[in-house]
């Protein structure tokens, strides 16, 4: 076969493939690889400034926003599943906030108008600690806070 058809028909596979996934709306647009990551965010030393990088300096207290699958008691601190629900109407992020860690915002997410606020996920605790659920919601921060007792051993934390 000739090297210079092959090479057009190579080439030109890869073009085909890649318009079909962008006609069916699984390539994400260009602004969402623009957005990056909040990397003050993620770096902060503490708490409160995690919170300000995030725009949530002083959120309130609510009682909307519910923990479920998060165990009070963690056998293995290596994987800890955690729950967040909201019933705050207009949420459209929810992050993970752990107090003890080595980065507080252990992750973010971005709820997409006319979803359900519910989110699960499996994070990594150094030790005994508070675990936080940051929502913003219509333009305001809330938040909601459960201890989650790490294990050594099977030992009591």
């Amino acid at each position: 076969m000739n090297r210079g058809r092959r090479e057009a028909l190579q080439s030109g596979g890869g073009m085909t493939l890649l318009a079909l996934v962008a006609a069916a709306g699984w390539l994400p647009p260009r602004a969402a690889h623009a957005q990056g990551w909040n990397k003050a965010a993620f770096d902060a030393p503490s708490l409160k400034e995690a919170m300000q990088a995030l725009g949530g300096a002083n959120p309130a207290q609510n009682s909307d926003i519910a923990f479920f699958q998060t165990p009070e008691i963690a056998e293995n601190g290596a994987v800890v599943p955690v729950g967040v629900s909201s019933s705050v109407p207009k949420t459209d992020a929810i992050a993970i906030l752990i107090e003890k860690n080595p980065n507080m915002l252990a992750a973010l997410f971005d709820i997409p108008p006319g979803t359900e606020p519910v989110i699960t996920t499996r994070v990594k605790m150094a030790q005994t600690s508070n675990v936080y659920a940051l929502v913003r919601a219509d333009g305001k921060y809330y938040v909601a806070s459960k201890e989650v007792k790490v294990t050594l051993g099977g030992c009591g934390g």
